[in-house]
């Protein structure tokens, strides 16, 4: 009888202590992750001094301005690439500046413009081109976009109106001086650049 008792305590303790094992492991766990998701939310938390008093600021999701982002460097890639004035030193200046923000298919289409003659056609029927940017479409799944503007080429001549579509994919790479957003454009086609409208200039 005083065995049966002993083992029976010994089962009780082994219990008990498996037991408060299990639910220190559990407790534990659920105290680390509550720490975790703690310090996460306090590194999106940053605070300002404004004449010493602190006020708290939230950092937002990169992922959350992302488009955003996607399409400013778009925006920025073809007003960049597009908008020259009659300047080869700006014109330079210009492409070198876009190289930054894509891939070598931008590369290959200054080439093909050079090889056209384009950019002499610019010097030399002094022409400044502005780029007005209609719409941007995101396909954010596929890091897909379509571009649609305007392009005003105003000559000693005349003013000629264009419509613009491109496409391309979206890279995300780290960011750097050059390219602020961290994006690069990639595969970018041109897949419609024709004239809207022909006004005439008055010569006298």
């Amino acid at each position: 009888m005083i065995i049966k008792n002993i083992e029976s305590k010994i089962r009780l303790a082994t219990t008990v202590a498996i037991g408060s094992l299990i639910a220190a492991v559990i407790i534990s766990g659920i105290a680390c992750s509550y720490a975790y998701r703690q310090v996460l939310s306090a590194r999106r938390s940053i605070y300002i001094l404004d004449n010493t008093v602190p006020i708290l600021a939230k950092q937002t999701d990169v992922e959350i301005n992302r488009p955003a982002e996607y399409r400013a460097h778009v925006d920025l890639f073809h007003a960049i690439f597009f908008s020259l004035t009659p300047d080869d030193k700006y014109i330079e200046y210009q492409m070198k500046k876009a190289m930054y923000l894509i891939d070598e298919s931008g590369a290959q289409q200054m080439n093909n413009l050079k090889e056209k003659g384009y950019f002499n056609s610019i010097l030399s029927s002094s022409s400044v081109l502005t780029l007005q940017t209609d719409s941007i479409v995101l396909d954010m799944p596929h890091k897909y976009f379509r571009f649609y503007g305007r392009l005003k080429i105003d000559r000693r001549s005349s003013t000629i109106t264009r419509s613009l579509i491109t496409e391309g994919n979206l890279k995300d790479i780290p960011r750097s001086d050059n390219n602020p957003h961290g994006v690069l454009i990639t595969n970018w086609k041109t897949l419609e650049n024709k004239d809207l409208e022909n006004v005439p200039k008055n010569t006298f």
